[in-house]
């Protein structure tokens, strides 16, 4: 090959569409950069503000906190815990949020299961009505049910909201594992029939440990859903302290600590705290889940 061909072919391809794939990239993380910042800023701010005076916060902004003198303090997280009744209502949140993410977890796995590989009548029609329930409002559902709870004696109690957020959430998870399901080989379930296992053990050998990534986003799913819930909670819990979650109580201290603002800053750190680190723990799992099923091939 001539020295002047092979220059031809080493000299970049200034092409239109070169160009315009590196535009489009350039875009795209210029983008991503700008929304990373857009999230991270205000909760920079408001992790920055929860540790400052009221006199500080009403003075200056929260980014002149981070020069010298330092002037950071614990007195608003201290006096959120123990006045504001924060710390009853933190491991409210945690009664509330563990259960009612594992029952229906569990539950939408069995039944995933079913729909996907076990043939039994009606199971397309069951299928398809349980994912048309994805369409009807939650706020349909809160009178029927308060009747029937306040008839049972559920209301008010850790039972009552674990089952109403189980309801809640069983048609998104069946429908999200349903589909990650489908798409495993059907080898593997030929394999095993062919070995003699029965449909709990392939179950439990099988499609438990290949379907980690799905049930970790359908985990993620249902935390942070219940954890930031606020309106199921306040019809069947109500105001009641001994069972109110971190979303009640912060909202109640809205109303009672109006004038005391630097407080809410800790109060709100705290109720986004756990969230925080439900998702950044289990994100390798979530994109994963969530694209898992979407290609069959």
């Amino acid at each position: 090959m001539s020295v002047a061909a092979q220059e031809r072919i080493e000299a970049p391809t200034w092409s239109a569409r070169w160009i315009s794939d590196r535009l489009s990239g350039l875009a795209l993380h210029v983008g991503l950069i700008g929304l990373t910042i857009a999230w991270i800023v205000p909760t920079l701010g408001l992790f920055v503000s929860s540790f400052r005076h009221l006199s500080d916060i009403s003075n200056t902004g929260w980014w002149t906190a981070l020069s010298p003198p330092f002037a950071f303090t614990l007195e608003n997280y201290d006096k959120v815990l123990h006045q504001g009744n924060l710390g009853t209502s933190f491991i409210n949140s945690f009664m509330i949020t563990i259960p009612a993410t594992i029952i229906p977890a569990a539950l939408a796995a069995f039944a995933a299961y079913a729909f996907s590989w076990m043939k039994f009548p009606g199971r397309d029609l069951i299928f398809l009505a349980l994912v048309g329930l994805l369409a009807v409002p939650l706020q349909l559902t809160f009178i029927p049910v308060l009747k029937m709870f306040n008839s049972l004696g559920l209301s008010g109690t850790f039972l009552g909201i674990w089952l109403a957020h189980t309801g809640y959430g069983l048609p998104f998870a069946i429908y999200l594992l349903a589909n990650f399901f489908r798409a495993l080989p059907s080898d593997l379930f030929e394999s095993a029939e062919m070995d003699g296992a029965g449909t709990l053990t392939v179950f439990f050998r099988i499609v438990l440990p290949l379907s980690v990534p799905a049930i970790a986003s359908l985990v993620i799913f249902q935390f942070l859903w219940i954890w930031n819930d606020f309106l199921v909670a306040l019809i069947y819990l109500g105001g009641t302290p001994a069972v109110a979650p971190m979303t009640v109580t912060v909202a109640n201290l809205v109303n009672s600590l109006g004038s005391g603002y630097h407080l809410l800053t800790a109060a709100a750190f705290l109720s986004m705290i756990v969230p925080l680190i439900v998702f950044f723990s289990l994100q390798r799992f979530f994109v994963r889940g969530i694209l898992a099923g979407s290609v069959k091939g």
